[in-house]
């Protein structure tokens, strides 16, 4: 299945929560694809620079860049040509749906599942849902 990953799960993979590591971990695996694109890449580098949102993490600053490295390994570059704009209240989010659009994807995999309820436009091939959402739905 390819996906997309949303920084929010990466992140709450490297602080050791469970559902997003899970995932995380089946993308490593190879069970999914992950697709990253050059907006979804900024956005994970800028989260990553947050060192107060590391406070007590299990992960060294060292240790999250290596696991972004090997993530990133797993990962198949897409680039968006066509951008569906306006679609979300929060329009942080729509290159998300743009990068799922582009290269296929059937599920985007996010902590803020409400921010994608009011889209205005709407891709019936496409799910939105929660790291344990995905792991109920896929049963890895």
């Amino acid at each position: 299945m390819v996906l997309v990953l949303d920084t929010n799960v990466f992140v709450s993979a490297c602080l050791g929560r469970g559902a997003a590591s899970s995932v995380l971990a089946t993308c490593l695996r190879g069970d999914h694809i992950p697709l990253m694109g050059a907006a979804l890449m900024a956005e994970y580098e800028d989260v990553l620079d947050r060192t107060s949102l590391f406070k007590g993490c299990r992960l060294s600053v060292t240790e999250r860049e290596e696991l972004l490295e090997i993530f990133l390994a797993t990962c198949r570059g897409t680039r968006i040509y066509y951008g569906w704009r306006p679609n979300l209240k929060d329009e942080a989010d729509d290159h998300l749906i743009e990068l799922a659009i582009a290269g296929g994807a059937s599920r985007i995999i996010t902590a803020n599942v409400r921010d994608f309820v009011r889209a205005e436009l709407l891709f019936p091939t496409l799910r939105v849902l929660t790291a344990a959402q995905l792991l109920r739905e896929t049963e890895i």
